[in-house]
């Protein structure tokens, strides 16, 4: 499949691959700068494979999928039975040191993702933005900052909170796992504003 891509041959393969590059990078609001910084390639070198403008190879799709978090193979027509239901996430870099599996589509209105948050010495910076957040915890303890307040929140229970008050979560004492839902606002502040440029030392 992928020596029909690298061959310059349009195929319905290759146009599949670009639609879906160019519809995981809008969904995730990234301009065409945003996703070269990730991917460390160029800006026109992206815009020319979303146009049908140069072919894809497999060094670039596979440095594409590693910046979208996403497996090659889901870039391409691969048929599974279970492929429109069954989600297999990848561990990606979340905001302050944790660790993020997505749940849901790129494509979805609301974005579920489990977390993994490190105890640390630091405490996370609050943030505001517009929607509401809502959590469970899966299992230790999280510390839920909302201003001046802060409300531990305990494996099994959940939590939920207008993001329009200033709010980070922290791990008490020692790692935990949470699952986090959101709606777009909430997915563009938690999951990419914070995330390091990978081109910064």
């Amino acid at each position: 499949m992928l020596e029909r891509m690298e061959s310059g041959a349009s195929t319905e393969v290759e146009d599949t691959a670009r639609a879906r590059l160019r519809s995981l990078r809008r969904s995730l609001g990234w301009s065409l700068d945003d996703l070269a910084r990730r991917s460390h390639l160029s800006a026109s070198t992206i815009s020319r494979i979303e146009t049908g403008k140069r072919t894809i190879s497999l060094d670039v799709l596979s440095a594409l999928a590693r910046a979208l978090q996403v497996e090659v193979n889901s870039l391409l027509e691969v048929h599974r039975d279970d492929e429109d239901v069954v989600i297999r996430p990848l561990p990606g870099d979340g905001w302050h040191g944790a660790t993020t599996w997505p749940l849901s589509r790129p494509t979805s209105s609301t974005t579920a993702v489990k977390v993994r948050l490190e105890a640390t010495s630091e405490p996370a910076q609050q943030q505001v933005h517009p929607g509401h957040d809502w959590l469970f915890v899966l299992s230790g303890r999280i510390r839920l900052t909302l201003g001046e307040r802060e409300v531990t929140v305990e494996a099994g229970e959940a939590a939920e909170f207008s993001t329009m008050t200033p709010h980070a979560i922290d791990a008490i004492d020692a790692a935990a796992e949470v699952i986090m839902i959101f709606d777009r606002d909430g997915q563009h502040a938690h999951l990419h504003r914070a995330q390091p440029d990978p081109t910064t030392p």
